[in-house]
């Protein structure tokens, strides 16, 4: 039997080191400007398409490095150090990809994927409506059949809190076929509609409390034309695949700013006086900061694993409970390090001369998105109940 090798391939350390000095160099600067002016980072997505890192997850054959979700997690866990917002930034590179590179057609892959690895198109993953979050199987968005055109259909309905949806030149909007009362999964559909199409429209974009510089936006699609080409298909199982294949990316991004954060923390606790030595030396101290490290570093080795499970095709029912573990620990230690990161700087730490503000602000919301941390819960309850994780 031979053991496990928890080291990272030569390739996956040379990407990980070349995002660290990119991030350190480029974004660090940026992060607090980007918050406080809420502007879309235009020049940072010029410098991940320069460093080719917008196809990170998307096969070479259309025009991506193949690195895989291992490869986007830890490019985002770098990014994410400083800027979630960023790291939200390379994550939509994936999250409106995934149903079409799961069930897309040949040529719907060779259509879309290779503008967003090349930086030429953007797009967004359009689920949630105003009273279907978490509640996927309740969505009021419609498809009925276009009598003009055999195949082909037209779209109704609101989408909302769509990240990066002001930017998108398309998105993968998921709908119902017929009565939008009915439950059935069999009854939901996904599908490709160009952000310029008669009919669509962004009536409001969201004041946000974080991870500002990308707009989440309301969408608003009224009779709108679905060519026949236009239609990937798939059910409900096809939206739990792509957001469980979704789920170590979000991790990445709680590991990334618990680092951030607790680095921070870390050096100015070193050099802050009181009581006649520097708050790194009491103990009690020390003892948060252990905790707060333990934390971070289980948080990644289930990301890792999670991220090399997806890669191989692992995120089918049986693989949940693991997958859907990353997402909760690691945005929950988010939030955790980001508040320990600002009790340690005291006063401090509340004002905007430090990040972490910044950093409590946007952790928040990784406890929400693509699944709250009780949908996290409920999914790996059911898993263990069901013997999807069990230990003999």
């Amino acid at each position: 039997m031979s053991g496990m090798d928890f080291e990272l391939s030569d390739e996956l350390l040379a990407l990980r080191d070349a995002v660290r000095k990119l991030a350190q160099e480029k974004i660090k600067p940026r992060a607090r400007d980007i918050d406080t002016t809420s502007i879309y980072p235009q020049d940072i997505f010029e410098e991940f398409r320069k460093a080719d890192l917008l196809g990170l997850c998307i096969p070479q054959e259309y025009g991506g490095s193949g690195a895989g979700i291992m490869g986007l997690t830890l490019a985002i866990e770098e990014v994410t150090k400083y800027s979630n917002v960023l790291g939200l930034m390379l994550l939509l590179t994936r999250l409106p990809t995934g149903p079409i590179m799961i069930a897309g057609t040949e040529e719907q892959k060779q259509r879309y994927l290779p503008g967003i690895a090349n930086g030429t198109q953007r797009a967004a993953f359009c689920l949630s409506e105003p009273g279907a979050g978490s509640d996927v199987a309740g969505m009021q968005s419609r498809v009925v059949e276009d009598p003009m055109l055999k195949g082909g259909y037209r779209l109704s309905g609101t989408k909302c809190w769509i990240s990066g949806g002001m930017q998108a030149d398309w998105f993968v909007v998921f709908a119902k076929k017929g009565d939008p009362a009915s439950r059935l999964h069999s009854d939901i559909g996904a599908y490709i509609v160009d952000s310029q199409s008669e009919g669509v429209t962004r009536p409001r974009v969201d004041k946000k409390m974080g991870v500002k510089g990308i707009d989440t936006t309301e969408l608003h699609f009224d009779n709108v034309r679905i060519a026949p080409e236009n239609v990937i298909g798939g059910d409900f199982l096809l939206i739990m695949q792509s957001l469980n294949a979704m789920r170590p990316i979000v991790a990445a991004r709680g590991i990334g700013l618990a680092e951030g954060a607790l680095m921070y923390a870390v050096e100015y606790v070193k050099q802050r006086a009181a009581f006649g030595k520097t708050i790194a030396e009491f103990q009690g101290i020390q003892w948060e900061i252990a905790k707060c490290a333990t934390d971070i570093e289980a948080a990644r080795l289930l990301t890792y694993r999670a991220a090399c499970m997806a890669d191989q095709g692992k995120f089918s029912k049986e693989y949940v409970p693991i997958l859907s573990m990353c997402k909760y620990v690691a945005s929950e230690v988010a939030v955790r390090a980001s508040g320990l990161a600002m009790q340690l700087l005291g006063a401090a730490g509340y004002m905007e001369d430090h990040p972490t503000e910044l950093y409590y602000r946007d952790a928040r919301q990784l406890t929400i998105v693509e699944g709250t941390s009780q949908v996290q819960l409920g999914l790996i309850g059911k898993g263990v109940l069901g013997h999807d994780l069990w230990w003999d």
